[in-house]
């Protein structure tokens, strides 16, 4: 067996067939009585100590460690990451809470009340209260620029009410049994429309529009005045009697006078009527 030795700095190198024998031991630092003998040992056996440490080159990388060396820790390994929290819920994740409303802004001290709006005449709002009873002394209606005097009428043999005499077309006549105009309930007021001797008071009643008003002294010195709704022809044989004559919550007014086609032996086929109803109380007629 052939053996070859080279000496390197710090070790052996070995060739040969076989597995090189363990290197030997280094020996241990010697106390200080024995540093001579320590030295021989040394130099006999043991390679000489350098002055400062070699550097050794690293491994390889996927260097098999050699035998008999501790094999390499593994390193540690990485600690899991914590698991994340699951997501909250949004139907258990606390509502914000709205933000609370502006309380309004206090008044002014001192401010002026509002003044309450003007009652408007001629609606159901502007209705005056109903007047107590007192007979009307005259009539007057600006539309058709008339005024007369008022005569007080009952009912005829046939229970019918009685029309004002035919020698004064210009005076109107008020059933004197039943309401007087202003109190509450309905009114009932009629004149001619012409006679034998010409054209009477209401000749022109037919023509008055709703908005057109009526004018009602009475004896108290109170003028009512009323507003008309509607102005209606019935025939004679087929007259509302209820609507007409009928009771009312609130003080109204009808004017009645003839209409339709006339004929000389049974007089007008029809009546004209004017509803009206209160909506003011003046001091002039």
């Amino acid at each position: 067996m052939t053996v070859l030795m080279v000496l390197v700095v710090g070790g052996f190198w070995w060739a040969g067939d076989d597995e090189p024998p363990a290197p030997p031991l280094a020996a241990a630092p010697a106390a200080s009585g024995e540093a001579g003998a320590a030295g021989a040992a040394a130099a006999a056996g043991a390679p000489a100590a350098l002055d400062r440490k070699a550097n050794p080159e690293p491994p390889p990388e996927n260097a098999s460690p050699p035998e008999g060396a501790p094999a390499p820790r593994s390193a540690p390994a990485p600690k899991s990451a914590p698991d994340p929290k699951p997501a909250q819920d949004p139907k258990s994740a606390p509502t914000a809470k709205s933000a609370p409303a502006p309380k309004p802004a206090p008044a002014p001290e001192n401010a002026p009340a509002p003044k309450a709006a003007p009652r408007s005449k001629g609606t159901s709002q502007g209705t005056p209260a109903p007047l107590p009873r007192s007979r009307p002394t005259a009539v007057a209606v600006p539309a058709i620029t008339i005024e007369a005097p008022v005569i007080d009428l009952g009912l005829d043999t046939k229970g019918q009410l009685a029309a004002p005499p035919v020698d004064n077309p210009s005076v109107v006549g008020w059933y004197a049994k039943g309401v007087t105009p202003g109190e509450r309930g309905t009114a009932i007021v009629v004149g001619h429309r012409d006679t034998l001797t010409g054209p009477a008071v209401f000749l022109n009643l037919g023509v008055l529009n709703p908005g057109n008003t009526v004018r009602v002294a009475r004896a108290d010195g109170k003028v009512a005045v009323f507003t008309v709704d509607r102005v209606k022809t019935y025939a004679k044989d087929d007259f509302p009697d209820k609507e007409v004559y009928g009771a009312t919550e609130r003080p109204e007014l009808r004017l009645l006078t003839c209409g339709g086609a006339f004929d000389r032996k049974t007089g007008y086929e029809a009546n004209i009527v004017v509803f009206a109803h209160l909506t003011d109380i003046a001091q002039k007629i």
